[in-house]
């Protein structure tokens, strides 16, 4: 068991770690990391979803729609309830508030659920890989993006009371809510989407000339978070620490709880609650960053997810397999 859960998520942290100890060894610094944001959000990382969406043929989502429905309920769900508490309950800003949501209900399948899932399920593992990753673009990214966009003149760590709002003109939301959905992080997995449903079949060529620059995506958002990370101290507080345990405990226990209800069991119980034990998804930090939006806050959530999934992850393992 030990082995299968080193296998599956330490290459994701020791990652990080490198990211942070070449940045203190000063071979990166602070200012190259939006170079480094750049390349993975506009064209790494579209390109990995890409073809993770497409890859999962029509017939083969079609007969996992069970799974999909409740990874999207999970997923969904989660990050709704987290962004009413943390806007209404909490009073944070709404930016913030959507990054914290984004940050605890949005597991990391295209970064780390491929070589986690791919290491306990083998070729299976394609399909909740796939339908994870389109729930989270299709649904949460774009979210995400236009509340980021519109929030753009908050001030991005304070609660909404601690300072003046200005409401843009609406004829400036339109033009930020187009901004958003121009963004290649969202079209071109939508694309890949449709795709799908219109049971195109790509070449091999395609795909592997898509999927040479795709697959850098992982490696190269986890570096840049550790970089991200040296140039902050580690912050280990509340709101970070909550956003940790809804996504390590709290949302995996929901769905393993709901679905033993249901009747459920293996493979589709060990995939679904597998699947939302994943840390967060690496896409938060590029965002805290690119917004300027609680940057140290969103990497240190991060990291302690990505360190504290080597033992949360292994106790629902323990559960399931």
């Amino acid at each position: 068991m030990l082995e299968k859960i080193l296998g599956a998520l330490l290459p994701a942290v020791i990652t990080i770690l490198l990211g942070y100890f070449a940045a203190r060894h000063h071979d990166f610094e602070q200012k190259e990391v939006p170079t480094l944001n750049r390349m993975v959000m506009s064209y790494a990382l579209p390109l990995s979803l890409f073809v993770g969406v497409v890859s999962a043929g029509r017939e083969d989502l079609l007969r996992d729609l069970p799974l999909g429905i409740i990874l999207a309920i999970a997923i969904i769900g989660m990050y709704a309830a987290i962004f009413l508490l943390a806007r209404f309950g909490l009073r944070y800003s709404a930016s913030l508030s959507a990054l914290g949501a984004l940050t605890a209900s949005a597991p990391s399948t295209a970064f780390v659920g491929s070589a986690v899932l791919g290491y306990l399920y083998g070729a299976k593992a394609d399909i909740p890989v796939a339908l994870g990753s389109i729930i989270i673009v299709v649904a949460l990214v774009p979210v995400t993006l236009i509340i980021l966009s519109l929030g753009a003149t908050e001030a991005p760590t304070h609660r909404r009371g601690d300072t003046a709002q200005t409401a843009p003109p609406s004829a400036d939301v339109w033009g930020k809510i187009l901004s958003a959905l121009k963004q290649p992080v969202v079209w071109l997995p939508l694309l890949g989407f449709v795709i799908v449903l219109m049971d195109v079949k790509l070449p091999a060529v395609a795909f592997n000339s898509l999927s040479l620059l795709g697959n850098a995506s992982a490696g190269v958002a986890l570096f840049t978070s550790g970089i991200i990370l040296a140039g902050f101290q580690v912050v280990v507080n509340r709101p970070v620490l909550f956003l940790v345990f809804v996504k390590n405990i709290l949302q995996p226990s929901l769905v393993l709880a709901a679905m033993l209800s249901l009747g459920y069991r293996n493979p589709i119980l060990g995939e679904a609650v597998l699947t939302t034990a994943l840390p967060p998804i690496v896409l938060v930090v590029m965002l805290s960053v690119q917004y300027k939006v609680a940057a140290r806050e969103t990497a240190s959530a991060l990291l302690i997810s990505t360190l504290g999934s080597l033992l949360t992850m292994s106790v629902f393992m323990s559960l399931l397999l």
